[in-house]
C-alpha cells in the first residue's frame, strides 16, 4: 500500500505504482510529490547537497512488520522537465522515479553496486513498457 502525499497539482496513477510495488514488497510506502525548493531543503538536509533532486529514498532504520519500509519524494518539477526532456509523459517519468526510489529503498545503490539496481530497473522498464530514458541518462551521468 502507497500512502500517497500529494503537495502539487500532479496527477498521480497510485493504482499503477502499487502494482510495481507489490512485486518487491508488501511494506507500505510513503510517496511524497512535492516542489523543487522542499525537495532542496531536504537534500540539503540530509545529503548535504544544497541543490534540488528528482527523487530521494528514507528508508526506515529497523525492518519492523506492518511498518512502513520507508518514503519517497519526488520533485514535481523534475517530473515535468524530463517528461519533456526526454519526450514522454510525466505519468511514464514519475513511475521512472518511483522505481528507482523504491530500489534504494530496498537497498539497492547504483553509487556502489556492480549493476545490479540498473538491471532492476531495466527489467521493470520492459515489463511495464516505460521508456528507457532512466537507463540511459543514469549511465552517462
Amino acid at each position: 500500500m502507497i500512502e500517497l502525499d500529494n503537495q502539487t497539482e500532479l496527477d498521480v496513477d497510485i493504482e499503477a505504482l502499487e502494482k510495481i510495488a507489490s512485486l518487491l514488497t508488501d511494506a507500505p510506502i510513503e510517496l511524497i510529490i512535492t516542489d523543487n525548493e522542499t525537495i532542496r531543503e531536504l537534500n540539503a538536509r540530509y545529503r548535504e547537497k544544497d541543490k534540488p533532486t528528482d527523487v530521494l529514498s528514507f528508508p526506515l532504520e529497523q525492518a519492523i512488520p506492518g511498518m512502513p519500509l520507508g518514503s519517497i519524494v519526488i520533485s514535481e518539477t523534475y517530473v515535468r522537465e524530463k517528461a519533456v526532456e526526454f519526450g514522454h509523459t510525466p505519468d511514464d517519468e514519475l513511475t521512472l522515479l518511483f522505481i528507482h526510489g523504491l530500489l534504494h529503498l530496498l537497498g539497492y545503490d547504483h553509487e556502489v553496486d556492480n549493476g545490479e539496481m540498473r538491471a532492476k530497473e531495466q527489467e521493470f522498464i520492459e515489463q511495464f513498457h516505460l521508456p528507457k530514458s532512466l537507463i540511459v541518462r543514469t549511465t552517462i551521468e
